[in-house]
């Protein structure tokens, strides 16, 4: 699909991986719908895009809410046209092991609101914006992409059994849809990071970053715009559907 002139809808776009993925669709001609949960993130990302001549709009959105998702892309199509790509990007974490233990006596476990909140917004979100992405395309009659963010950690990761689910569901939903969704004209494709250079990852302890880094192949973390070239990649090549691109660097959990 030539992304030029198309609508393309980005969750958490207006910082760290989404907003990446906005300023390379951005450049190649797409007209962009940040969706994220602050207005004044999405105002400055706004900005931010339209001093390098490029076209966006922010819509504030809860993705784990139905209310506000479905009213977000009734929003986007009012203001910009029915959307022929989204990127379900948006994310957290909320990391704890499922229990510890020390000497048979169990001192922590995982709470279930942990559990809930990582789940409401990294699967149910999606669920929720790619329901509302692919009935926008169908009812506008035109083909259209869906490109779901999922992780390297969608094999397993200790201490994540939350996102680790997550993101395994992320991309289950990817092969599902491309079965389901291919007869209106409509793709899908997953890409599965590793870790990259962003916010997250500069909060964490350098020793832990070097030593995370070490683990690499390629001896360095990713930096964002490899994310959004692989989403680039899902969005313009035709007979791509329904698989999965892992970009780690090598990287295997």
């Amino acid at each position: 699909m030539k992304l030029d002139g198309r609508v393309i809808a980005i969750t958490g776009g207006a910082r760290g991986l989404g907003y990446a993925v906005a300023l390379r669709l951005g450049q190649q001609g797409a007209r962009l719908a940040l969706m994220d949960i602050s207005a004044e993130v999405l105002d400055e990302a706004v900005s931010k895009l339209a001093r390098q001549g490029i076209e966006a709009q922010g819509v504030v959105v809860d993705v784990a809410d139905e209310v506000s998702v479905v009213q977000a892309f009734a929003d986007i199509a009012e203001r910009q046209g029915p959307i022929s790509g989204c990127v379900n990007n948006a994310g957290i974490t909320d990391d704890a092991l499922m229990v510890k233990a020390k000497e048979g006596q169990v001192e922590a476990r995982m709470s279930l609101a942990s559990w809930q909140r990582v789940i409401d917004i990294n699967l149910t979100g999606v669920f929720l914006c790619g329901r509302e992405a692919a009935t926008q395309m169908i009812e506008a009659g035109h083909e259209g992409v869906i490109v779901n963010i999922s992780s390297i950690s969608k094999a397993g990761n200790p201490g994540q059994s939350n996102y680790a689910a997550a993101k395994a569901g992320v991309h289950a939903l990817t092969v599902t849809w491309a079965s389901e969704l291919a007869r209106y004209g409509i793709r899908t494709g997953t890409v599965a990071p590793g870790f990259v250079d962003t916010e997250m990852t500069a909060s964490m302890r350098p020793d832990m970053l070097e030593r995370i880094a070490s683990r690499v192949p390629l001896k360095r973390l990713g930096e964002p715009d490899n994310i959004a070239q692989s989403v680039a990649f899902v969005m313009e090549n035709d007979y791509f559907s329904g698989r999965i691109i892992e970009c780690d660097g090598g990287l295997r959990l």
